[in-house]
């Protein structure tokens, strides 16, 4: 019997089973569909996730699929520099989110079950039983990582509040049988309007159109051919044109959150947990993000040395987080629309953001490089470790611990947790905070 259950073999599942088979955690990922995805609604990783898989070793395999490093992100279109910030990767990696799930996947030691949707979910004081594929499989956890249109959310009637859409856009993947000298040669970030283009792999473009048709047809209407090229006729002339539709969708502006990211044994990650208008990268970003979060600490509890109150802190770190990316998101959408008093609107920010302060400020957002917990004293530099386990660095480690933590030489005192994030740095304390992050002593001493 496995010890956890992921539901979703998305990058935020896949993730997060990752991170728990680190920690020696037996995973089984449960996914609806037959075969891994070949479409990727997300093109861009932030610096803190480039972070985050570099330091996992799983950077190396995605860098032959980067389209583009790009020393900037935009908000709503109004480009934010990004080559000053803290960190070893000042810029956005534009790689396909199918490559990011594939490179993650190939980790795993357990394979993803697929063909196997969820249907039923039951839970008891020991344990979880997930009915997927016309077969159950029990674990002590369920992780929900399948979407915003999460099957797990849905049979369990987990509240999920929030604001509906008011405005639609559609994205296509398509292949052009002509365009303009010029147009889409390259990676540029979004500016206003509709019918942005960016070229992808293999003669593909991926394509955005929001303009007066999308509003007037129903979310469930079939994208044809025929529409996205009105689209992009309209924002780019007459001379671009159709090949093929390779793939498309429906979105618009919701924003909805879980009230609460635990519902007993089960968890909730990635856009189960919270969706919000796709704009400004932060949704592949931010399920990545959530995983590492709770991997960590999910496995501790199934390691049974879990401290007290560890995997709720899942919840109080991650759901305060994704609440301002979903007001920074709706604010964006806002800046977006054609009206003339947001066109007003936009002139005033973009004037603001001009401000070295002001546009530091929100690149760090953007970039999740400003992401902070409380009792927490921010990103460390230091590798994690390769088995799950928090690093020391620069100080006597106490044997009661060794099993949960890394000793490592090093000129400067400092305790890291599993996911980076920096709760000790020198002075007295240190054993109260290896008792807070990692649970009990376990015998006496020191290594």
């Amino acid at each position: 019997m496995p010890d956890v259950i992921v539901a979703g073999a998305g990058p935020t599942g896949l993730m997060t089973a990752f991170e728990l088979e680190r920690a020696g955690v037996e995973v089984l990922v449960l996914e609806r569909d037959p075969q891994p995805t070949t479409q990727s609604k997300a093109l861009a990783l932030q610096p803190r996730s480039v972070e985050l898989l570099a330091d996992r070793g799983l950077l190396a395999a995605i860098e032959p699929y980067v389209l583009a490093r790009l020393p900037a992100g935009h908000f709503s279109g109004i480009p934010i520099d990004y080559t000053d910030l803290p960190t070893r990767f000042p810029f956005q990696l534009g790689v396909e989110q199918a490559h990011v799930a594939a490179a993650v996947e190939a980790r795993l030691r357990a394979p993803v079950v697929r063909d196997a949707a969820v249907t039923e979910v039951a839970q008891d004081d020991g344990g979880v039983v997930v009915t997927a594929g016309g077969r159950s499989h029990r674990a002590g956890w369920l992780v929900a990582a399948d979407g915003g249109h999460s099957a797990v959310r849905r049979l369990l009637g987990a509240a999920f509040p929030g604001s509906s859409a008011r405005f639609s856009l559609l994205v296509a993947d398509v292949t052009l049988a002509a365009k303009p000298a010029g147009l889409a040669e390259d990676w540029q970030l979004p500016s206003t309007g509709s019918g942005f283009l960016l070229p992808l792999t293999g003669g593909r473009y991926r394509v955005v159109v929001g303009g007066e048709e999308q509003q007037r047809l129903d979310r469930d209407a079939p994208v044809t051919a025929a529409e996205v090229g009105r689209g992009l006729v309209a924002a780019h002339g007459p001379g671009i044109e159709i090949g093929e539709l390779l793939w498309a969708s429906r979105f618009g502006d919701a924003a909805r959150q879980l009230e609460r990211y635990r519902h007993g044994r089960v968890l909730f990650a990635g856009d189960a947990a919270h969706i919000h208008l796709p704009v400004g990268g932060q949704g592949l970003n931010l399920g990545l993000q959530d995983a590492v979060n709770l991997g960590w600490k999910l496995a501790a509890e199934v390691r049974g040395h879990a401290p007290g109150g560890l995997l709720d802190s899942y919840h109080d770190e991650r759901h305060p987080v994704a609440a301002r990316v979903l007001v920074s998101t709706r604010a964006q959408g806002v800046l977006g629309i054609p009206d003339p008093d947001a066109i007003a609107v936009r002139e005033i920010v973009t004037g603001l953001l001009a401000v070295p302060q002001a546009r530091r400020a929100v690149a760090l957002e953007l970039s999740g490089l400003a992401v902070a917990y409380p009792g927490v004293l921010g990103r460390a530099e230091e590798p994690v470790s390769t088995d799950g386990r928090g690093v020391l660095v620069g100080a006597d480690l106490p044997a009661a611990w060794a099993d949960r933590v890394e000793a490592r030489p090093g000129p400067a005192p400092r305790l890291v947790r599993p996911d980076g994030h920096l709760v000790w740095d020198g002075g007295p304390g240190l054993d109260d905070a290896l008792g807070h992050w990692f649970g009990p002593r376990v015998g006496s001493g020191a290594a």
